[in-house]
């Protein structure tokens, strides 16, 4: 629980389109606003980065709800190698909290979950501030290999997915054939990054040691987003592992949410 007598940190379940349950963390402070963050690649919301900004964004009086995408930590379902998916998710997620008159103030993302925070503004038009923090834009930087094997492809073809195990045998996600598609009709996030509106305010954030999305990604969102700020933390890697490189993300990031209120 919170220290502040004023704020409560409440565990809640929110049914996606697919009736899995998504789990998740609801920061309250008792405002309006909310912000929403998403977890990356084979993370949760109990991640170092999802925890920090949650917590400040407490301290500044705004609620914040950090969860789990299906098939993650304590959500249902199997993880899926899908970011229309995942954005499908944080849909269900934005209409729960606007059906009870609360104002989406912000979406932030890290890792895969920045590029799915910025594939959902591509789609959706009704959240004005993003937060992409070290998210992907080549989809298939990671892919391409299986893509020429055919034992990979046979596989997929037969199926319809792959499971991807560990060295236990147990599927950690699943590689769904429908995704492999979408990925091959739109291998980068180019085209849905100049859908995101004008008026949306986006931040990208970035190590300049990232070793997992390098810099040329942010450069590219940069490109290819309309109205588009980029903050690079000089020394910070994939996951912001030092403790001053992580405060400077959380101050970045919380600062840039509150600008937007202001206007409000």
């Amino acid at each position: 629980m919170a220290s502040n007598p004023g704020i409560t940190q409440k565990k809640m379940s929110i049914q996606n389109k697919y009736n899995e349950k998504l789990v998740g963390i609801l920061h309250e402070t008792g405002s309006p606003d909310i912000v929403v963050l998403c977890h990356g690649f084979l993370c949760t919301k109990n991640d170092r980065i999802m925890v920090s900004l949650a917590a400040a964004l407490e301290a500044e009086g705004i609620s914040a709800f950090r969860f789990d995408f299906a098939g993650n930590g304590e959500s249902e379902g199997v993880f899926m190698v899908c970011s229309q998916r995942q954005a499908e998710d944080l849909r269900c997620v934005v209409q729960h909290f606007v059906g009870q008159n609360r104002k989406i103030a912000a979406i932030l993302g890290h890792s895969k979950g920045g590029s799915v925070v910025l594939l959902y503004a591509s789609m959706y038009h009704d959240v004005h501030t993003l937060v992409n923090v070290s998210g992907r834009f080549d989809l298939l930087r990671n892919v391409r290999e299986e893509l020429d094997d055919d034992e990979f492809m046979e596989r997929m073809k037969k199926d319809g997915f792959i499971d991807v195990k560990n060295a236990e045998g147990e599927v950690v996600y699943r590689f769904m054939e429908l995704c492999l598609t979408n990925l091959l009709l739109n291998p980068n996030m180019h085209d849905a990054c100049c859908e995101i509106d004008k008026a949306c305010r986006v931040l990208s954030i970035y190590g300049s040691n990232d070793e997992v999305n390098p810099i040329e990604d942010a450069l590219e969102f940069e490109k290819a987003i309309p109205n588009h700020k980029l903050h690079i933390v000089e020394g910070a890697d994939h996951f912001y592992t030092s403790h001053s490189n992580l405060s400077e993300l959380v101050s970045i990031a919380i600062s840039f949410i509150k600008q937007d209120l202001h206007h409000n």
